[in-house]
Formats: C-alpha cells, structure tokens, sequence
C-alpha cells in the first residue's frame, strides 16, 4: 500500500548528509577554486563588453576609425567580442580540467566512499 501524499519519507540508509559535505574542507577548496575563475574573469568580460558598448554610444569618431579598407575600429571590437567569448570558454574547459575536476573527483570520491 502506497503511503499517502505528503507523507514523510524516511532518508534510505546510505543518504549523504550534504550540509556536512558543504561545511567540509574539500568541498571549501572546491568552491574557492570555481570562484576564483569565475569572479575576476567575468568582472574582466564585463568590463570589456561595457567598454565596447560605451564606445559605440559615445565615442562614435573612435569607432568609425577606418582600419584597413572598410573595416572600423567599431567592426574589430565586435568580432573580438565574440572571439574572446569563446576564448574565455576553452581557457575555462582548461581550467577545470586542470584545477576544479580533481577536486570534485576527491570529493565524489568521499561521498560515494570509493574514497582511495
């Protein structure tokens, strides 16, 4: 028989307690190393975008700057913006390949207890 709707349902045995996780060290070292990635690379996009958008409000005479043939300052500043978007994007898979995955390895590790 089915228990009725709403009823408590009692953890199974082998339930993670996750605020111990969270309040353990590795998980701690997980999480300071995705923000410190995270945090200043996204103040740096952002602040590159911002710039590029102010640019092309109020520095209009800098962005018509013609470059080559018919190509402007204004033109390079938005192909980069797609081009450092996906820089950014590999030099994140490198980073957390390199940094964040073996962490997170540990960790799960720990938690599932294949812990070696």
């Amino acid at each position: 028989m089915a228990d009725p709707p709403g009823a408590p349902v009692a953890p199974p045995e082998n339930a993670v307690e996750w605020e111990t996780v969270q309040d353990s060290e590795e998980f701690s070292k997980l999480r300071h190393a995705l923000r410190s990635f995270i945090f200043p690379v996204t103040v740096a996009f952002l602040v590159w975008y911002f710039t590029y958008v102010l640019c092309a409000a109020f520095a209009r005479g800098f962005m018509n700057i013609q470059v080559f043939g018919h190509v402007t300052v204004g033109l390079l500043f938005g192909v980069l913006q797609f081009v450092s978007t996906f820089l950014i994007a590999l030099w994140y898979a490198k980073y957390t390949d390199k940094k964040f995955d073996p962490l997170a390895d540990k960790l799960r590790a720990r938690i599932e207890g294949t812990h070696t």
